[in-house]
């Protein structure tokens, strides 16, 4: 029963993008138009330039960065929003600063930092990193802010170390806050690792969709334009998957809780 309500979903949810593809290459079959080529041709593109091509290279290229950016972020997020959330004074300190910060837009600060750092993954990766921080610290200090006071009588009561109770207390209870900011930084990761690559850049899969543009290779730049939405919907569901079992304790107490 589970198995076939899990095909149904999956059913369901896959319809329409088949249907749109399907829509969108019997449309396109033999257009001459210069910016919206075949979709045929397109995919025949994309294959060629991942398996003879450097596109295959260059998104590893670019998940890299990613990877490296997001786990920064993830780590200065958590631990900074730990901080914060857990005293007040210090949070009304630094609260002006961090509002006025997070309201910089990301992307207009990549061309600085890559003008700063270079070409090379290395800006790349403090340009991700630096746009993907606020979503995870926002959210780690909401999450510990609200944590039951009862956990900090516990652990005073008991006597545990610092270590203990922030380990075992305050990042396990914040973490249904934690892990939807993590999320959102993830989306926002994948459009500045784009965005990023397109300034001072010999590699990546930005790079690659500014070079294809430059040249007038259309369908070039719409196999890399895909490309980069095909794997941000795939890292999406991945950490919906991932997020789905990290999560499950809270659910299932949540559910409990309703029926008292």
């Amino acid at each position: 029963m589970k198995l076939t309500n899990r095909l149904l979903g999956i059913l369901a949810e896959a319809w329409l993008p088949v249907a749109l593809i399907a829509l969108w290459w019997l449309a396109s079959a033999g257009s001459t138009s210069l910016y919206f080529p075949p979709l045929a041709e397109i995919v025949s593109v994309g294959v060629r330039d991942i398996t003879e091509g450097p596109l295959l290279s260059y998104a590893a290229f670019s998940l890299t960065n990613l990877a490296a950016g997001l786990a920064i972020a993830i780590v200065v997020g958590v631990v900074a929003g730990v901080i914060l959330g857990s005293s007040q004074r210090l949070r009304d300190a630094v609260n002006p600063y961090l509002q006025f910060i997070r309201s910089v837009p990301q992307v207009a600060l990549v061309p600085l930092i890559i003008g700063a750092l270079g070409i090379g993954a290395l800006p790349k990766i403090w340009s991700i990193s630096f746009a993907c921080v606020w979503p995870v610290l926002l959210n780690t200090i909401d999450g510990v802010k609200g944590i039951d006071t009862a956990l900090t009588d516990f652990s005073k009561s008991y006597r545990l170390s610092k270590r203990t109770h922030v380990l075992d207390m305050v990042l396990p209870a914040a973490l249904p806050q934690i892990v939807p900011g993590v999320r959102t930084a993830l989306a926002i990761g994948v459009i500045v690792m784009v965005v990023s690559e397109i300034y001072g850049a010999d590699s990546g899969l930005g790079y690659y969709i500014l070079q294809s543009g430059r040249n007038f290779a259309v369908a070039e730049t719409w196999a890399g334009t895909i490309l980069v939405g095909l794997l941000g919907y795939l890292l999406s569901r991945l950490f919906e998957i991932f997020e789905h079992f990290a999560l499950r304790w809270h659910r299932e107490s949540s559910a409990q809780a309703r029926r008292g």
